[in-house]
Formats: C-alpha cells, sequence, structure tokens
C-alpha cells in the first residue's frame, strides 16, 4: 500500500552556520572585521537566521572569541534571527547579556562521545540546560534554548546509538525547560531511511518545537537526508557556506552539508528560501579567498546554475 505523506512544505529556512561549526574546525583565527563582512552579505543575500558563534573560552577555540562583538553587530540587521552556541551556565549567561535571539546547548545522545566532546555525560547536559531556563527567566530575556542532539544517528567512539536513547534525551530536554530541541547527525551516519524514521517520531514528541535538522556530509548523503526530512515536514536545516566543518572525532568528515547546494536544491524543487543564489556565491568565492589552503566542499560553486534555473534577475525580467 502506498503511503499517504503529509503536504510537501512550500517553503524552508537555512541556518547559516559557518562562523561557528565552520571556523572552529579550521586552522585559521579569521579577522573580526571578515566575519562581519560576512554576516552583512549573507543578510544582503536573503539569509535571515545565522549561527554567529560560541561562547567558550577564548583558549579552547580562538576562533570565536569574537563572538560577543559579532552578536552586537548582527542583532543590528533588520529581521536577522541571531543564535549561538553555548556549552554551560556561564556561556548561557554572556548568551542573554548580549541579547541572542537563541542559544543552543549541544547535547550528544552517545555517551561515549559526550564525555569526549563536553566532559558531561548527557543527563549532566540536561541538568545544566535546567540551570540555564532558571537564569533565563530570572533575566527577563527572550533568548530562546534550543537543546541540540547530536550524534543521533550513531557514533565513532560508541558505535549505535538507539533512537530510544535519543527521544528520551528529547524528552528530557524539553522538561528542563528547553524552548526547542534539534537532531544533528554529527558524524555523517545518517541514511534517510534513518532519518525519516526517527525525524517522525520525534515530531510525535516535540510538535512544532522540532526546530531544526543538522547534517554533516561526511558520506555524501547530507542533502538525501534533507529531503527525507522535508517529508516528515521538518522545514529548518543548518549548513554551511563552502561546506566547511567537521567533527574531532569523525576521522575523514568532509564537512557540513553546503549552504549553497542545499539553498539550491530546495529553490530548484520550489521551496522558497529568500535566498538570492547568485549572491551567495559571490559570497562564497570571496570566504573562500579568505580561507585559502582549507579545504572547501560543494559543488554548485564548480558547475554554476543552470540556464533552467530562474535566478532573482530573470524574474524581474520577466
Amino acid at each position: 500500500m502506498a503511503l499517504n505523506p503529509s503536504p510537501f512544505p512550500t517553503a524552508a529556512v537555512i541556518r547559516e552556520v559557518g562562523l561557528r561549526d565552520g571556523l572552529q574546525s579550521i586552522r585559521q583565527v579569521l579577522p573580526t572585521e571578515k566575519k562581519l563582512e560576512w554576516i552583512r552579505e549573507a543578510h544582503a543575500a536573503g539569509q535571515r537566521e545565522i549561527e554567529v558563534g560560541s561562547f567558550v573560552p577564548a583558549k579552547l577555540l580562538p576562533q570565536l572569541a569574537d563572538t560577543a562583538e559579532l552578536v552586537a553587530y548582527a542583532k543590528t540587521l533588520p529581521g536577522l534571527f541571531v543564535s549561538v552556541l553555548v556549552p554551560n551556565l556561564k556561556g548561557a549567561e554572556r548568551a542573554i547579556e548580549t541579547g541572542a535571539d537563541l542559544l543552543l546547548v549541544p547535547l550528544s545522545a552517545s555517551h561515549a562521545h559526550s564525555l569526549a566532546n563536553l566532559r558531561k555525560t548527557p543527563d549532566e547536559v540536561v541538568a545544566e540546560v535546567a540551570r540555564i531556563r532558571v537564569a533565563r527567566d530570572a533575566a527577563g530575556s527572550k533568548t530562546l534554548i534550543e537543546g541540540g542532539i547530536g550524534t543521533a544517528f550513531g557514533c565513532t567512539l560508541q558505535g549505535r546509538v538507539e533512537p530510544s536513547e535519543v527521544l528520551r534525551c528529547m524528552q528530557a530536554l524539553l522538561d528542563a525547560g528547553a524552548d526547542r530541541v534539534s537532531i544533528a547527525d554529527t558524524v555523517g551516519y545518517a541514511d534517510p531511511r534513518g532519518v525519516r524514521e526517527l525525524f517522525e517520531q520525534a515530531e510525535r514528541i516535540a510538535g512544532d518545537r522540532f526546530w531544526c535538522g543538522h547534517f554533516h556530509d561526511t558520506r555524501g548523503l547530507a542533502l538525501a537526508n534533507v529531503y527525507a526530512a522535508l517529508e516528515t515536514g521538518v522545514v529548518r536545516f543548518d549548513a554551511t557556506l563552502a561546506g566547511i566543518g567537521g567533527c574531532p572525532h569523525a576521522p575523514g568528515a568532509s564537512g557540513n552539508a553546503s549552504t549553497e547546494d542545499l539553498a539550491f536544491m530546495l529553490e530548484s524543487m520550489g521551496l522558497a528560501t529568500g535566498i538570492d543564489i547568485p549572491r551567495l556565491l559571490a559570497l562564497r568565492a570571496k570566504v573562500a579567498g579568505w580561507l585559502q589552503g582549507e579545504a572547501l566542499h560543494g559543488t554548485l560553486w564548480c558547475a554554476g546554475l543552470p540556464k533552467t534555473f530562474p535566478t532573482h534577475d530573470t524574474a524581474l525580467a520577466a
């Protein structure tokens, strides 16, 4: 019997995470003025959700030491939803002070990855989210709290991660006070069938609080996994310009879903993203010049847009 899927979305949101997930994974420390230009040009290209950095100790990640300055600038751009990643209460307090629209607390469903990456068990992360919620509410802040569940499809350290553990962590995060939850394929183990099955279960738990899918392209399946997620009704996805980034615990990882490739796929399928892709490709070329010597990914930049693709210019001409 044929399945009767829910109506396919007509629009989708790409949250740019290259300034955090991408830059934290490379050797270079990009100057603040270049990051500000990146944010400005991404906004001009139509991107309306950007994760600009992370509040972690500068000695651990000097690439992200200027996050407060980036938040302050990004908040001046009209209609831009500004998010940051925080590993703990101290980082969350800084995010709240800066007025970030959303703070994301990462939780690894893999116990081994959680201890290696965060030095906390998943349940200890949940307890930290509860403390963050108390601090947020006490401050009278409107900053949203997102619990991001990583290694949701498997782990290079632990191997299999049971879907039941992912869903348990999701419920625990919601019970602890997270406003939103998301699921990440941190090490590139996901496949479309697994994504569809897990996301359907996650939506039954979280409903519209299930906020985002985050897919790495380690084995070339990031866009296929996005498609599977779309079939379940999820419409927000993380991506990085030029596909930069990865995970230190995923040997051979090729980075995240490429923002420009994802935008092209979505727009080609008739899903509105609000993104001017030629302008986004121009920004990619600029960022590639800044990151010479670093591994960049994606395919649209190489082949270009097909002649049949309706760009903003052709739409205006019509």
